[in-house]
């Protein structure tokens, strides 16, 4: 089967799942909600994790051995590598001429070097513009796992999981249409399926109806939303911003976009590579309208590594900082009210004291490789990602640490597919505008 006749028969599965009528929460969170229970945060994902493993290090088990550290683990790799966004919308242009006069010398360097990208790419091919893309779609291959966490009580270090953690292989398809309208379905099978080869071109269609360990997520242009079986379908707040997933080496232009405004601070070395290092930055007002409830969103920053040899991105890091701000109450279902059942040692070991803020630093380091010419537009097929999880206090000595990470390789990109229409980025009906 040639590749446009693959991408034409994966749309037909493909186009299912994204339906304005999605599945709702699983019954497990149905019944806690009529049992009172509020519905979980997307932080609370990760603090069940970091609770998962202390109960694991008291008990002295594997978390690996255990069926709700594994659920556990699997929405946290799903909350955390499944879909995160960039820090900030995309320009309206790609590169807007500048006067050298106007501007620091910091983004006029910046602006020369996303011109270099832009060549090194395609971007200016005469045969891309000749024929303009209407459309994307690619597809790949995951592999997913929790390395370690590591639990400090202000005395002693304790590192809990498993040496050699077994990975969750999945895959996912990604469909993109203009710079702001996007969908993206990944799916994970714990441990993965047997005699698996991850450089295989087999279908792993079968992944998608694993609903339990799945994430859906999309774009009409106005709102960001996504889907996961423990917290339903929710949308983003603050500004439209793309995914991020698109920014690793799939579309060049919303890349050269995303960093219109950088500023170039400096050369480093990645491996043998020397690279020049652009920095962008979510603004105060726009962080500030991501926050939610305890949760406030502090800074986002996003470094892009572009090589001085290929002029390509090479390298991608993000830094994501969350203030949540604890106010215990009797009658909350909270992180407080839950810590009053466990013992007391475990009490005395939690990173942070009832009623204290804690602090959730997120970073995202993504290695980006393996570019091959498509239809005259350079897409990187291969990467590997490692996301750092670091939670603290602002006066406890005690923090938590965890390391997971996702390899991902491309089997099948094409351009121009046929009969994809503006319906396939609708928003599914059940979907829950936060207030602002």
């Amino acid at each position: 089967m040639n590749a446009r006749g693959s991408v034409r028969w994966r749309q037909k599965w493909r186009q299912q799942p994204l339906e304005p009528l999605m599945e709702g929460p699983d019954p497990e969170m149905q019944l806690l909600q009529q049992q009172g229970q509020r519905k979980e945060r997307s932080w609370d994902v990760i603090r069940e994790w970091f609770r998962s493993q202390k109960a694991g290090a008291h008990h002295h088990y594997l978390h690996t051995n255990n069926n709700s550290s594994r659920a556990a683990e699997l929405r946290l790799l799903l909350s955390v590598l499944g879909c995160p966004l960039a820090p900030i919308p995309l320009r309206d242009t790609t590169l807007p001429p500048l006067l050298p006069c106007s501007i620091p010398i910091q983004n006029s360097m910046a602006h020369y070097i996303l011109k270099q990208y832009m060549a090194a790419t395609g971007c200016f091919n005469p045969h891309r513009r000749r024929t303009p893309f209407a459309n994307m779609y690619a597809a790949g291959r995951v592999k997913m796992a929790c390395c370690e966490t590591e639990i400090s009580s202000g005395k002693s270090v304790k590192c809990v999981g498993a040496a050699r953690p077994t990975p969750h292989h999945g895959s996912f398809v990604l469909w993109h249409m203009t710079p702001a309208l996007w969908s993206v379905e990944l799916a994970l099978v714990p441990g993965g399926p047997p005699h698996s080869n991850p450089h295989s071109n087999d279908d792993f269609s079968h992944y998608v109806t694993i609903n339990n360990n799945k994430v859906v997520a999309g774009s009409d242009g106005k709102i960001v939303w996504r889907h996961t079986p423990w917290l339903g379908t929710h949308a983003a707040k603050g500004p439209h911003r793309p995914l991020r997933r698109l920014i690793q080496g799939l579309d060049p232009e919303s890349t050269a976009r995303l960093f219109g405004k950088a500023q170039c601070m400096g050369e480093r070395s990645i491996g043998e590579e020397e690279c020049f290092v652009l920095k962008v930055a979510a603004e105060r007002e726009a962080v500030m309208e991501r926050s939610e409830g305890g949760a406030e969103v502090l800074r986002h920053v996003l470094h892009g590594y572009f090589s001085q040899k290929s002029g390509l991105l090479i390298y991608l890091e993000d830094s994501h900082l969350t203030r949540v701000h604890h106010v215990p109450t009797g009658n909350s279902p909270g992180e407080d009210s839950e810590l009053e059942d466990r013992e007391p040692q475990q009490r005395d070991e939690e990173p942070v004291s009832s009623g204290e803020t804690v602090y959730w630093e997120t970073t995202i380091g993504s290695s980006i490789g393996d570019y091959r010419e498509v239809d005259g537009l350079m897409i990187a097929h291969e990467g590997k990602s490692i996301a750092t999880l670091f939670r603290f206090g602002e006066t406890s000595m005690q923090y938590s640490r965890t390391r997971m990470e996702e390899a991902w390789t491309i089997h099948d990109v094409d351009f121009n597919v046929p009969g994809l229409s503006l319906d396939h980025f609708i928003p599914p009906s059940d979907i829950h505008i936060p207030s602002p």
